[in-house]
């Protein structure tokens, strides 16, 4: 689970900034949104609002940017060089507090100049008590690095010899070290193992290109899960009757004539994780190529349009783009209502119609049983609801004078819990809208352009 985020001098960030998921206290709404971890609560829902422009989508951006950081072990090329423009500040932070199973931890990241100056990671005491020290790694300007871990660690004669090993040939000042730690067999790095989970199990980002991933094969082989989705897309009531997965082997998809481009493939699929490979066709599908049965499959995705008196098939690339983002939601409001991870999703709206989305958001939020987080950005004003949303769930990103976005919550605002808040959203209460004073003084007819 989130408990907060911080980010300084990157993208349309200047100084630090930090999201939060711990309950207002004064707050007494939607007391079935606070999930409690021991004695500590967090938020299960969180929306961002502002103008275009005013960083919103940065915001999650930086945060995936981080994730792909750990997930591969470098410093990745969108995120070189994206310092605050209007600063002449080079480093840059990056701050993650989360829960892992019942484990509170907190992990940042200090980059300057393509290298990383600071990594570190605590056991988070949750500002209850002192966070303990899991590793604290710096690298100086000469790009010496040095790793402190715990005293045990230190004092123990093996894990010493680790160290050694692990400066000499391994750590490099422009990659993290926490996938390294997290793979080494030492009974003092257990927690590295639990934090690089996080990025890799439990965060899940969806942007607006992103595609279904994986569908086919969950639907082939997952009836549980077929049934689900059909049931979910069909409510939405966009003709869809049923979901199903076309199943081919590798040799009749592709033809027997290339004979070596095949085993190049079945090579690659054998060799790649739980022997399955995706990629999408030059129309946009996705493929999986997966080995069941001592064989090599291509699955692709279709889906069944019914009307009154026939069906027909149809593929993803034939769908509109708001069925298709239908579709990537569908295993992630599976995953967030029953298993303990965080969905990031920018422009949740994106391509869906308002009362859809407003329905869909509104049966998350009034499901008392679901154990995941939602968080996404949105333009979406037919949200802002307090019988969908408590106050402290609701963001604003707005540019301040100096070009810096800044990030708070209407909670800030200690309105009543009977406003009308998407009213005085619209009418600038809260800030966070676009001033179009100046597109109304545009006499766009005096420019003399060239036809």
């Amino acid at each position: 689970m989130l408990v907060r985020f911080s980010i300084e001098n990157i993208f349309s960030f200047g100084e630090r900034k930090e999201f939060t998921t711990i309950p207002n206290v004064r707050l007494k709404t939607l007391n079935h949104h606070k999930y409690k971890v021991e004695d500590f609560e967090l938020l299960k829902l969180s929306a961002f609002y502002g103008a275009n422009g005013a960083g919103k989508s940065n915001l999650i951006k930086a945060l995936g940017l981080f994730q792909k950081l750990i997930l591969e072990g470098e410093i990745p090329f969108q995120l070189r060089d994206t310092q605050f423009k209007f600063d002449n500040i080079s480093e840059q932070t990056l701050v993650v507090e989360f829960i892992q199973g019942e484990t509170p931890l907190l992990y940042g990241l200090v980059l300057s100049h393509g290298y990383i100056t600071k990594e570190e990671l605590y056991l988070s005491g949750l500002g209850k008590k002192e966070d303990q020290l899991v590793f604290d790694r710096t690298t100086s300007e000469a790009g010496e690095t040095d790793i402190q871990f715990t005293e045990l660690f230190e004092r123990d004669e093996k894990s010493k010899i680790l160290k050694a090993v692990l400066l000499e040939d391994f750590v490099k000042p422009n990659q993290p070290v926490l996938k390294l730690l997290s793979n080494r067999d030492n009974p003092f790095l257990q927690d590295t193992r639990k934090a690089f989970q996080w990025f890799s199990q439990t965060l899940e980002i969806i942007t607006p290109e992103s595609k279904p991933r994986a569908l086919a094969h969950i639907i082939d082989t997952d009836p549980g899960f077929k049934e689900y989705a059909e049931a979910l897309m069909q409510s939405f009531n966009i003709g869809i009757s049923s979901l199903f997965a076309e199943k081919k082997r590798v040799e009749d998809f592709f033809g027997k004539d290339n004979e070596h481009e095949l085993a190049d493939l079945i090579k690659e699929v054998e060799a790649s994780p739980k022997n399955m490979l995706g990629f999408r066709s030059r129309r946009g599908d996705e493929i999986i190529l997966v080995r069941e049965n001592n064989e090599i499959w291509v699955k692709s995705l279709k889906l069944e349009h019914s009307n009154h008196t026939t069906s027909a098939h149809f593929d993803l690339e034939e769908e509109s783009d708001g069925t298709v983002r239908l579709l990537d939601f569908v295993p992630a409001f599976q995953s967030v209502i029953s298993e303990p991870k965080v969905y990031l999703v920018d422009e949740i709206e994106r391509s869906i119609h308002p009362n859809l989305i407003k329905e869909l958001v509104k049966k998350f939020s009034l499901d008392e049983a679901t154990k995941g987080q939602l968080i996404f950005t949105t333009h979406e004003s037919n949200l802002l609801d307090q019988e969908i949303f408590r106050q402290d769930e609701i963001w604003f990103v707005e540019k301040d004078p100096t070009g810096a976005s800044d990030l708070y919550s209407l909670s800030d605002f200690k309105e009543h819990k009977t406003i009308d808040i998407r009213k005085g959203y619209l009418n600038g209460r809260y800030g966070s809208i676009p001033f179009l004073g100046n597109l109304k003084n545009l006499n766009w007819h005096e420019y003399a352009i060239d036809q």
